[in-house]
């Protein structure tokens, strides 16, 4: 199906409609964030699943039983989707953990005069690009990527869910105020001390045992047989994980696998005029 039988556009982006109908995104536009509240923000593809196992393992001090008993959709769920409304948010004790793909400009009014605190994980585009045209074609709500060419296109100029990855992340590091940046390929490399720098911005102290402890439970390896987070309990008429697996490969620089040279040029040109006189030094710049 087409961009106009799949998508709604909303506040100038494409949104999937079986997951964000009008009432899910008037819910998150009047959502009543309030001062506790921690928000894990992304664009899609850049690590949600995977900070949103992190989050709840030290939100909970490291006790398993809601990573092992609760799928990650009700321990940190989003804002804007429809399902959202149904957990009676308001009821849930403070500090309240919560996902968003929402660009900086769309949060709910509340948001801005709040201490929320947000968890932006960064990727780099081009793996987000490849995670992304693999995940398009195993999602049924989502427009079929055609061939990588089409879908390249797509990307760069911002035609795919949730719009431009260089809209998002302008926008949300012109935030800063109650944000802690980090990058999807700062977790593969050293995970334990992502997730010391997570308990330090949330004033979370764990001990080193503990911390080992989520650290070695969110390995890519082990997240993928734990059903809570693989998004295996998804119906196979939304996620056709026999197309390709909700968490595919784990890695940094798969791109290499997709992109040709001149996709690779082509990318880096955007990139470098899009990115124009943007100071924050990016971790796949700068490794």
């Amino acid at each position: 199906m087409s961009e106009e039988e799949l998508y709604t556009v909303y506040k100038g982006v494409f949104v999937p409609n079986v997951l964000h109908p009008s009432d899910s995104l008037q819910y998150a536009e009047e959502f009543l964030v309030r001062e506790g509240d921690i928000f894990v923000v992304t664009y899609p593809k850049s690590g949600t699943t995977w900070m949103q196992e992190i989050l709840t393992l030290i939100m909970s001090g490291g006790d398993f039983t809601p990573v092992l008993t609760l799928p990650n959709w009700d321990r940190v769920p989003w804002l804007e989707e429809h399902r959202t409304k149904e957990l009676q948010m308001n009821e849930r004790p403070s500090p309240r953990t919560l996902s968003t793909h929402l660009h900086y400009h769309m949060m709910p009014k509340s948001f801005y005069n709040s201490k929320a605190k947000v968890i932006y994980v960064l990727r780099n585009p081009k793996d987000v690009y490849t995670s992304s045209y693999y995940y398009y074609q195993m999602a049924t709500y989502l427009v079929d990527p055609g061939t990588p060419d089409e879908f390249l296109m797509k990307f760069l100029d911002g035609k795919v869910m949730f719009g431009s990855w260089f809209d998002h992340v302008k926008g949300w590091l012109s935030a800063k105020e109650q944000v802690l940046y980090i990058s999807y390929e700062e977790m593969i490399a050293d995970l334990k001390g992502s997730v010391s720098k997570v308990c330090t911005f949330l004033d979370k102290p764990l001990s080193e045992e503990v911390m080992e402890k989520i650290a070695d439970h969110c390995t890519f390896k082990n997240m993928k047989q734990n059903k809570m987070s693989n998004y295996s309990l998804v119906p196979k008429e939304f996620m056709d994980q026999t197309k390709s697996n909700f968490l595919r490969k784990g890695i940094s620089g798969d791109w290499k696998n997709l992109v040709t040279v001149a996709q690779a040029e082509l990318f880096d040109s955007v990139y470098k005029e899009k990115m124009k006189g943007i100071e924050y030094k990016f971790y796949w710049d700068e490794n």
